[in-house]
């Protein structure tokens, strides 16, 4: 049995109503690269939340070792002193400050409280060109979009002197160059014996950087191989627990009549040297089709989106068409109405309330429906909300879970 220099035995994690970790083993080597795969709920965030101190020793049961000492992390300072460095799905940053106030937030360079401002922005930029980012290190974060926030969470805890780096789905907003860059870092950073945590759904990203994959599913590890000794099909069927025989294979079905139709889309953004986010685009979807979207990073998909959806007023020209037929949209309110829905991609500041339940976040946008003189039927609710729990396989003990939890 190989000596590992992580080792996580026996965590078990509990949320009210619910076992969201079971006995979890974990293991890292020395310099390796460590895949940790499951669907969303098997518990993967939890785990690195543990090892990050996030979750600090106490709340948890079960042992953390690194290099055969046992250790315990009462906060994320604890982790992070420990030579950790987590990059969380729900990312870390503060939008109010700076590029370089992030990613050096709590280290500032300076001397007897003074910060060296020039000294700050100067390190900032020096790693920014390490990295190949083309982001101004004086930028604030809230002006960013969500892939350039990922990279500058990513310059921020390798900025740190970091033994373990922990990567939480690091590129579901990244292009595929941004993702080969991130790659090639992490492949330099096993060359300095620097080990790493990979979190993603890409199994294709796994295959290509992974040395070992780890699979959980509902709160528990049901097997750990090395890349070399299974296939895609064997992590899936691990991840679903069913073999993918059983998978529904994709259904073809001819688009009917047009059903949104957008011409000459402009959204004005003063930060941009053009004053626009996007311009003069025009694009139908019909009825059963699904549209794909495709640019690079900071083109302007999200200002786009938001514009059609009306959470950019007074920013926004052109024409919306439902069915054929100009409609004015000028609120989130007025989308709504019109049966028009957005997922956003920040989901933690714009999706959700997070401190609210899971039957008001998922009632939230449609009580007009369920309310008569504006007095909310509660059973229709509830009924509406269990119904949506069955569709979506969402896990949750309760309708009255926090949505945090």
């Amino acid at each position: 049995m190989p000596d590992y220099f992580l080792e996580m035995r026996d965590i078990t994690k509990d949320f009210p109503g619910v076992r969201a970790l079971d006995g979890v083993a974990f293991s890292l080597e020395k310099g390796e690269i460590h895949a940790l795969v499951g669907e969303n709920g098997a518990g993967k965030s939890t785990l690195i939340k543990i090892l990050g101190g996030v979750y600090p020793y106490g709340t948890y049961g079960g042992d953390i070792l690194i290099n055969g000492l046992e250790r315990r992390f009462r906060s994320i300072r604890d982790s992070e002193r420990a030579g950790i460095a987590v990059i969380h799905q729900e990312l870390a940053l503060v939008p109010e400050m700076t590029v370089g106030e992030n990613i050096f937030l709590g280290r500032e360079p300076g001397f007897a409280g003074i910060v060296n401002w020039d000294g700050l922005y100067h390190q900032t930029e020096e790693l920014l060109d390490r990295f190949n980012l083309d982001v101004s290190p004086q930028r604030q974060i809230s002006q960013l979009g969500m892939g350039q926030k990922q990279l500058i969470e990513i310059v921020k805890a390798l900025s740190r002197k970091v033994s373990i780096l922990v990567l939480d789905e690091p590129t579901s907003a990244l292009t595929e160059g941004e993702t080969e860059m991130l790659m090639s870092i992490l492949r330099d950073l096993k060359d300095r014996n620097v080990s790493c945590v990979y979190i993603s759904h890409k199994i294709d990203e796994i295959f290509g950087i992974a040395d070992r994959i780890t699979v959980l599913r509902d709160g528990g590890a049901v097997g750990t191989a090395p890349v070399s000794g299974i296939d895609h099909r064997g992590i899936v069927a691990m991840m679903v627990g069913r073999d993918l025989k059983e998978m529904y294979p994709r259904e073809r079905k001819a688009p009917g009549e047009t059903a949104l139709e957008v011409r000459g889309l402009s959204v004005l953004d003063s930060s941009r040297p053009s004053g626009y986010a996007v311009r003069d685009i025009s694009f139908k979807v019909r009825r059963g089709e699904v549209l794909g979207i495709a640019e690079l990073m900071g083109a302007g998909r999200t200002e786009m989106l938001n514009g059609i959806f009306g959470a950019l007023p007074g920013k926004t020209t052109g024409a919306i068409l439902l069915d054929g037929k100009r409609v004015v949209i000028k609120s989130p309110h007025d989308a709504i109405r019109r049966g028009i829905a957005l997922v956003t991609e920040d989901r933690k500041r714009y999706g959700l309330v997070s401190g609210d339940t899971v039957l008001h976040n998922i009632t939230l946008a449609s009580l007009g429906s369920i309310a008569v003189c504006q007095i909310i039927n509660g059973n229709e609710e509830i009924h509406r909300a269990t119904g949506h729990i069955k569709d979506l396989g969402i896990k949750t003990p309760s309708l009255e879970t926090v949505t945090n939890n």
